[in-house]
């Protein structure tokens, strides 16, 4: 027997991306259903990254889950390049006027899951073969199994904000969806720590051995990355091992202030540039990274997806409130601008701050020689700031 539902908006994915857009109907009375693969404790464990611009600051306090962030989240007004030791501080707050918050999307998600459950959201977790249909019709439909049991959704818009690995994308015809990637010849290897991060700002490092990054979680907790190859593992580097490396990645002015410490959590991350074309097909929508993936260099993965649902969510409030369709009209054409752009700084910067195994001396050079433009330059660093901080919606 099939249980069958119905709702307004249904959003698959129960990720930051798709609890902000559900807090953001829900706070201009527009009815959704979440579903997931995944339940809440594995959702809320996920490590990602924690630097949040000003824009997804805004669209927090919007929906109302910004109070933890405002007590617990870390201003930064700018933060550090590095190259073989040498070190330039991008002054964020004085080239744009604007700052960054340090605060890990584990806690966005813990608070956004803590307003949406205390409002009656929805839910359905631990779904499986999850299928959409009738994408062109006025209703669409959601199906999938539950505990056993056959469940269909139908609705007005499907919103997908499940992954690069998820249903929704691959829903769109092959004819009529365009993929653009970029897959780089190294991974990430993080570590989190209880300890003080060694430095109050970011510090990016392009060193002869890789690329290395100093960040943290809060004043207490440390996140530490160094570039490694994709066919590493992490049982390869011992704690010991990686705070050596990271010490002489970084350079001596940050290694005398790096406390050590054991890892409570250890893991390798590929890297790729990723975008899908168009992100609207019928009444579906795409969002985050079931439409785009950009290496984590320059923190850009969740303020693009919240970037995503700012537009999405005003489009979808629109059409109940007045009948314009305008935004939702031109939902892709204009998430997709943008788009484009953050994967440009993201690309530059990590080019810019790896070592490439093709990259010729030449080109070695020429990093070098960028670095020392950037390092001279108020014009190239404002540049840079200016896309570290949060390009404008439209």
């Amino acid at each position: 027997m099939t249980k069958k539902l119905n709702t307004s908006v249904c959003i698959i994915g129960a990720g930051p991306c798709g609890l902000l857009l559900s807090q953001l109907l829900a706070n201009a009375g527009i009815e959704s259903i979440v579903i997931d693969r995944k339940d809440r404790a594995y959702i809320e464990s996920r490590i990602r990254a924690g630097v949040l611009e000003q824009g997804t600051v805004a669209a927090l306090e919007e929906a109302g889950v910004a109070d933890r962030l405002h007590r617990e989240g870390l201003p930064h007004t700018g933060f550090d390049l590095a190259f073989d030791g040498d070190r330039h501080r991008i002054d964020i707050l004085a080239l744009t006027g604007k700052n960054v918050t340090v605060y890990g999307q584990t806690e966005v998600t813990k608070d956004l899951f803590d307003r949406r459950f205390a409002e009656g959201q929805k839910f359905h977790f631990n779904v499986e073969d999850v299928r959409l249909s009738d994408l062109k019709s006025d209703t669409s439909t959601v199906g999938f199994q539950q505990d056993g049991a056959t469940v269909e959704i139908t609705c007005d818009y499907i919103a997908g904000c499940d992954g690069f690995r998820g249903v929704s994308r691959q829903s769109i015809p092959s004819d009529v969806l365009k993929t653009f990637e970029r897959v780089y010849p190294f991974g990430w290897l993080g570590i989190m720590v209880e300890k003080p991060p060694v430095s109050h700002e970011l510090i990016y490092a392009n060193h002869a051995n890789g690329f290395a990054l100093a960040s943290m979680r809060s004043e207490t907790r440390s996140r530490y990355y160094l570039q490694c190859d994709l066919d590493d593992h992490v049982d390869n580097w011992s704690d010991e091992a990686f705070w050596e490396e990271l010490a002489l990645r970084l350079g001596p002015e940050a290694a005398a202030n790096l406390q050590t410490g054991p890892s409570f959590e250890k893991s390798i991350a590929p890297l790729r540039s990723f975008v899908a074309e168009p992100m609207r097909y019928g009444q579906l929508f795409l969002a985050g990274d079931a439409a785009h993936i950009v290496p984590p260099t320059g923190a850009k993965g969740l303020n693009l997806a919240v970037a995503d649902i700012r537009v999405l969510a005003r489009g979808l409030v629109e059409h109940y409130r007045s009948g314009n369709d305008q935004h939702i009209d031109t939902y892709s054409e204009t998430v997709l601008r943008r788009v484009w752009k953050v994967e440009r700084f993201s690309w530059q910067l990590s080019t810019l701050m790896h070592q490439f195994p093709e990259n010729s001396p030449f080109e070695k050079r020429m990093q070098r020689a960028e670095f020392d433009y950037l390092s001279q330059s108020e014009a190239a660093s404002k540049s840079i700031a200016e896309n570290y901080v949060g390009l404008p919606l439209e």
